[in-house]
């Protein structure tokens, strides 16, 4: 299984073969698939795995923090370091899916946890309508592993003037007309 993470976080899911797992493992394919029999066992082991041993924020302790424009400031202050751990891997990932099976789709992932990350942030906003619609966009917008590529990866901000930058975005979303 590690030898499978690390080619799924580096080459990509779809790009990484049965074969490639078992030589970077160093079995051969019988043992390879005495472990893994098809492709969604080998995912949903890669999956729990990385649930485990990298876990995401948890959203729940966000919901603690009443006041939503400090909970926005904790939230991607605690994201943005889960980036820095993850991110690159879990960027390679990501590009990736699209372009795996479908069955593979329906294994819960990190990526179903970050998806739903900017609902807990959006709560306790007093924005309704359109305005809401703008706040949500820029909550997913800062929340989002590319946003954080492309401005400490990319761009070399620091993860603190990245936070202070999109923390500035959202409440400007937020008292925006």
């Amino acid at each position: 299984m590690e030898a499978a993470v690390e080619l799924h976080t580096t080459i990509g899911p779809a790009r990484t073969t049965d074969l490639a797992i078992a030589a970077k493992a160093g079995v051969n394919r019988r043992t390879f698939y005495r472990h893994f029999p098809d492709e969604l066992s080998l995912w949903r082991a890669c999956t729990s795995h990385g649930l485990e041993r990298w876990p995401p924020p948890d959203p729940e302790r966000w919901r603690a923090i009443h006041d939503p424009e400090q909970r926005l400031r904790v939230a991607l202050a605690e994201l943005y370091a889960y980036y820095r751990e993850v991110g690159t891997g879990l960027a390679v990932i990501a590009r990736d899916f699209p372009l795996l099976p479908p069955e593979l789709h329906a294994v819960p992932s990190r990526m179903d946890v970050l998806r739903a990350m900017p609902g807990a942030l959006l709560e306790g906003w007093a924005a309704r309508g359109r305005k809401r619609e703008v706040l949500s966009a820029a909550i997913v917008h800062a929340t989002a592993i590319t946003t954080w590529q492309s401005l400490v990866e990319r761009q070399g901000l620091t993860e603190a003037e990245a936070v202070a930058l999109l923390h500035a975005m959202v409440l400007a979303a937020a008292r925006a007309g």
